[in-house]
C-alpha cells in the first residue's frame, strides 16, 4: 500500500489516559500520557519534535476535545475518527495495539475523519446547546408550577394563555407570598387580561396550603434564575 504520511501519529483517547503511537519511516514509538493539561502539552511537544504530519484519534464522548484544541492551535492536522470505522480486529486487545493500528491506517490514508467545525463554530454550538438545555429546564419548572396550582385547585392556566406572562406572574408572586385576596390579585391583570377578570377571579379561588406556597415561591425564584441565565447566554451568543 502507498504511504501517505511518512510521520504520523495514532491515538487512543480515554478519560484519564492517551496512548499515542508515532510512526516515522520504519520506526514506531509508543508513549502514554495522562489527560491533564501539562501532560497534553508534553504530547504536543513530542509530536512537534518528530515533525508529525498528521494525527488520528479514536475517541468517544468529549475526551478528544482538549487534545484536538491544542493540535489545532499548533497547526498540526488532526482527524477524529468514528470508532465504527476502526473497530477491533483479531488480536488487537490493548490500547497500545489500538493506537498502533490507528497510526498504520492513517499512514496509508485509510481513515476518514469526522467533520469537526472551526473552533469559533464549536464554541458557538456549545453556547446554543447549553441555552437549549436551560430553556428545556425552564419549561419543566413551569410544568411543576402548574402541578402545584392544580393541587391547590387553582385553574389559572385554564384562563390565561401563558402561565409565566407578566399578569400571571404578578398574581403567582402574590399567591406565593400568602395572599388570599382574589380581587387584589386580579387587579394585577394588565391590558387585554383585564377583560378576563371575572374568569380569573373564579380561577384563582382555591385551597393553597403553606407547603404549596413554599414550593411555588421556590419555583418562581428558580424561574427568575433560569431567565437570567438565558439572557446571559443570549448576550454571549449575539
Amino acid at each position: 500500500m502507498n504511504v501517505i504520511y511518512e510521520r504520523c501519529c495514532g491515538m487512543d483517547v480515554h478519560k484519564k489516559t492517551i496512548v499515542a503511537c508515532v510512526i516515522t519511516g520504519k520506526k514506531k514509538e509508543i508513549r502514554s500520557f495522562s489527560t491533564m493539561t501539562a501532560s497534553l502539552l508534553s504530547l504536543v511537544d513530542w509530536l512537534k519534535d518528530v515533525d508529525c504530519q498528521c494525527v488520528a484519534m479514536e475517541a468517544t464522548g468529549s475526551y478528544w476535545k482538549p487534545i484536538y484544541n491544542l493540535l489545532e492551535m499548533e497547526g498540526i492536522p488532526a482527524l477524529v475518527v468514528n470508532a465504527q470505522h476502526i473497530k477491533a480486529v483479531p488480536g488487537r486487545k490493548t490500547d497500545v495495539k489500538d493506537s498502533e493500528w490507528i497510526a498504520d491506517l492513517l499512514r496509508h490514508g485509510l481513515l476518514n475523519g469526522s467533520f469537526i467545525p472551526k473552533r469559533e463554530q464549536r464554541e458557538f454550538r456549545e453556547l446554543v446547546r447549553y441555552r437549549r438545555s436551560i430553556v428545556q429546564e425552564r419549561a419543566r419548572e413551569l410544568n411543576r408550577i402548574q402541578k402545584v396550582l392544580e393541587g391547590a385547585n387553582i385553574k389559572l392556566a385554564s384562563v390565561v394563555s401563558e402561565i409565566n406572562g407578566k399578569s400571571s406572574r404578578r398574581m403567582l408572586d402574590m399567591l406565593a407570598a400568602g395572599c388570599n385576596d382574589v380581587q387584589a390579585m386580579t387587579d394585577k391583570a394588565l391590558r387585554q387580561m383585564r377583560k378576563k377578570i371575572p374568569l380569573i377571579e373564579e380561577a384563582l379561588y382555591g385551597f393553597m396550603g403553606e407547603h404549596q406556597r413554599l414550593m411555588l415561591g421556590l419555583m418562581l425564584k428558580y424561574i427568575n434564575f433560569l431567565d437570567a441565565e438565558i439572557l446571559s447566554l443570549d448576550q454571549a451568543i449575539q
